[in-house]
């Protein structure tokens, strides 16, 4: 099979975008572990999949997720704002407004007159059960045993698990030494992304992500998204936040409120576009 692709990255979070509208595509998890290989595919830590969506009237496209190990996530923001500036670039669509459908739920992407991509990443989940977590009762900070430590973090879905731990310095944070473990506790019946986060102050967050199924990357905008969302909840941050991850610095807004969504903005950069036989 000839698969046309582009490569893409968000802040040095990088992907293989494939336009599934016009070409016939078969990917099981073999073929997307190949194409996400550093050595013997193309390379990427995500795959985005570009297909008509199940209800027209509400989502322009279907938009579709796969991790480097070839599982299938529910959201990815970094992935999002470069699925916004691919069918754009592609001619897929002129609209500035791009409402898609994910395994997570129904987002808005909008391409702004910079091309730097807004993303309303839906309203923050904290409810245990809606991330999945297992927890007798809703909580702002949870406490896992970790190899006989105890680690306290925050948890949410922003269409995706996430656990947030506050950290003093993200230099020196356990990212590989505790995020694996993390991402597979019991705690989370579908593994989660684990987030390093430190405050410089209330405007201005640092942040490392172990990603699910991936390992840590330069950047995860559902990861940022989070870290927003478990920060302003306890108070620690403004409405308003820049959160500086490894790839560069994205910018976060939520107002607190339940009903109301996580933004994010960003830029989305194409890399080339090429071809691949599998």
């Amino acid at each position: 099979m000839r698969l046309e692709f582009t490569k893409m990255h968000g802040l040095g979070n990088d992907f293989v975008v494939i336009d599934g509208i016009r070409q016939q595509i078969r990917l099981d998890e073999p073929a997307l572990r190949h194409l996400a290989d550093r050595h013997f595919g193309v390379g990427c830590d995500q795959i985005l999949l570009v297909e008509t969506p199940g209800d027209p009237a509400q989502a322009l496209f279907r938009y579709r997720v796969f991790n480097a190990d070839g599982s299938e996530v529910e959201q990815c923001g970094n992935g999002a704002r470069c699925f916004a500036r691919f069918v754009r670039e592609q001619g897929l669509t002129e609209a500035r407004e791009i409402p898609v459908e994910t395994l997570g739920g129904r987002i808005v992407l909008h391409v702004e007159d910079d091309e730097r991509v807004r993303v309303d990443m839906g309203r923050p989940e904290f409810a245990p059960e809606r991330i999945p977590l297992v927890a007798e009762a809703e909580a702002d900070a949870y406490t896992l045993d970790v190899q006989g430590h105890s680690i306290t973090l925050g948890a949410v879905s922003m269409g995706n698990p996430h656990a947030v731990i506050l950290v003093d310095d993200v230099a020196r944070a356990p990212v590989a030494e505790i995020g694996p473990i993390i991402e597979r506790h019991e705690t989370f019946p579908r593994r989660v992304n684990v987030g390093f986060a430190a405050l410089r102050d209330r405007r201005h967050v640092d942040l490392r992500v172990f990603e699910r199924g991936v390992g840590e990357t330069l950047a995860c905008g559902s990861g940022a998204a989070a870290a927003m969302a478990v920060l302003r909840r306890r108070e620690l941050v403004d409405d308003d936040v820049e959160v500086a991850l490894p790839g560069g610095t994205l910018v976060l807004s939520w107002n607190g409120q339940a009903e109301a969504p996580v933004w994010l903005t960003g830029p989305a950069t194409t890399v080339f576009n090429g071809w691949i036989d599998l």
